[in-house]
């Protein structure tokens, strides 16, 4: 009886761990969801560091300049925190950088600001070197999320990305952010065209007819419900196999 009741209690911890793997833990750019259903991007990438991602569609055909569309999503170091993305022209690192800097504003609403990243001792906003279409912000549920359109110059084929997270701001400035290994090594190449045309892993084109749908041809929908599915099935599966463990153990006794 001793055993039976010790293996009920073993079978509800097991089964108690399971219920708090949540499937944003498991979550990556292919299943993010968007809050406007039409929000759809070609490409998507896990940034290897800060638990960031990307997704982006790049337009060479697009007039006078070809088009980047982003939207890079990160928690901040802490919820009243930052979050940031930026091309650099002129090297891989910070500095040079031309940002996009997303924060709650003093109303609670989330805001994103440009800054030239000429200095490592402060930073104001300013104006980029590119062209910003458009941007705006969101945060939810501790996740900031920057959406933008930055118009680049003819020809490029890759660029330098940099990305940061904030534990603070004060007075409306960003404040210095944390020097580990983790935010050090936040930055990267963004290949934004293929340059094989055996390269099936490189960047998708930018949309240029629908499915029928209304989401473009190879396009990613934000509201991808294909990744969410999978963890789904995951999480079920995992509960079926705890279920017939506990029927087997119990009634081997």
């Amino acid at each position: 009886m001793a055993s039976s009741l010790q293996l009920s209690s073993s079978l509800l911890l097991i089964a108690a761990a399971a219920l708090l793997i949540s499937p944003a833990t498991s979550q990556t750019c292919k299943s993010q969801t968007f809050a406007q259903r039409n929000t759809k991007f070609s490409n998507c990438t896990d940034l290897p560091s800060l638990k960031a991602q990307l997704h982006w569609t790049y337009d060479p055909s697009a007039r006078p300049n070809p088009t980047l569309n982003v939207a890079f999503i990160a928690p901040p170091a802490r919820p009243e925190g930052w979050v940031a993305w930026a091309l650099n022209p002129t090297g891989s690192g910070m500095l040079g950088a031309q940002a996009l800097i997303a924060f709650k504003d003093t109303n609670g609403s989330a805001v994103v600001k440009t800054y030239n990243i000429s200095s490592y001792s402060s930073i104001a906003e300013s104006r980029i070197s590119y062209e910003v279409l458009s941007k705006r912000a969101e945060f939810s549920d501790g996740v900031m999320r920057i959406f933008a359109t930055l118009a680049l110059p003819m020809g490029d084929e890759k660029v330098n990305q940099v990305w940061q997270v904030g534990p603070s701001v004060k007075d409306g400035v960003p404040v210095k952010h944390d020097f580990s290994p983790e935010n050090l090594n936040s930055k990267g190449t963004l290949q934004l065209v293929s340059t094989s045309v055996e390269d099936k892993n490189g960047p998708a084109a930018a949309p240029t007819s629908s499915n029928g749908s209304g989401a473009p041809t190879g396009a990613q929908s934000g509201n991808d419900s294909g990744g969410s599915s999978r963890i789904c099935a995951s999480v079920l599966g995992l509960y079926g196999a705890l279920v017939l463990l506990g029927v087997s153990l119990f009634l081997g006794f």
